[in-house]
């Protein structure tokens, strides 16, 4: 397995197909279509973002992860993170991430963050009313159906705060950010 920055249109088209697939079961309406898809591959390719792709020696594309510079690049925001089906839970996410670490620091950022939706309750916090304590709630999160928050957790990012209701009646975004000074 190689990563590297994407660097061909056949490499462009397989990230858009496994933006689709891989979020296909999330309960996300976004990237249900090539078009949509190719639309955020090609924003991902975009001055001021990272964009990393695990490809095998066939050149086949084995995961994909992308991320957006925010507050003047201190910050940069993990967006997308998605590993293929049959390649998911043999380290390719993991190493995504520490390849997008150091590229964050190379641009001399100090920390990640990220939004991980449950949008079909896959946590605790899915289907439910979170208000009027959202944070009593989230003190308990449990993982019901692998959601990627443990995941994260896992490769030493923590949770920072969840938006009830973000992609609608109890589908909150869960937050999460990792320092990688």
């Amino acid at each position: 397995m190689e990563i590297t920055n994407p660097s061909d249109d056949g490499l462009v088209r397989q990230m858009a197909e496994l933006l689709i697939d891989g979020f296909s079961d999330s309960g996300s309406d976004c990237w249900t279509t090539l078009e949509s898809a190719l639309k955020e591959v090609h924003e991902s390719l975009s001055e001021n973002r990272i964009s990393r792709v695990a490809i095998d020696q066939s050149h086949n594309v084995l995961g994909w992860i992308g991320g957006i510079e925010e507050y003047d690049g201190n910050v940069w925001e993990l967006h997308p993170l998605v590993v293929r089906r049959d390649c998911r839970k043999k380290g390719i996410g993991r190493a995504l991430v520490e390849d997008f670490e150091k590229q964050v620091k190379l641009r001399g950022g100090i920390a990640i963050r990220l939004g991980t939706d449950d949008e079909n309750n896959r946590t605790s916090l899915g289907g439910i009313d979170l208000y009027p304590d959202a944070l009593a709630h989230l003190s308990k999160i449990k993982n019901l159906r692998e959601h990627p928050f443990e995941f994260y957790q896992k490769i030493g990012f923590v949770i920072t705060g969840v938006i009830p209701d973000a992609n609608g009646f109890g589908k909150p975004d869960i937050f999460m950010a990792k320092r990688v000074l």
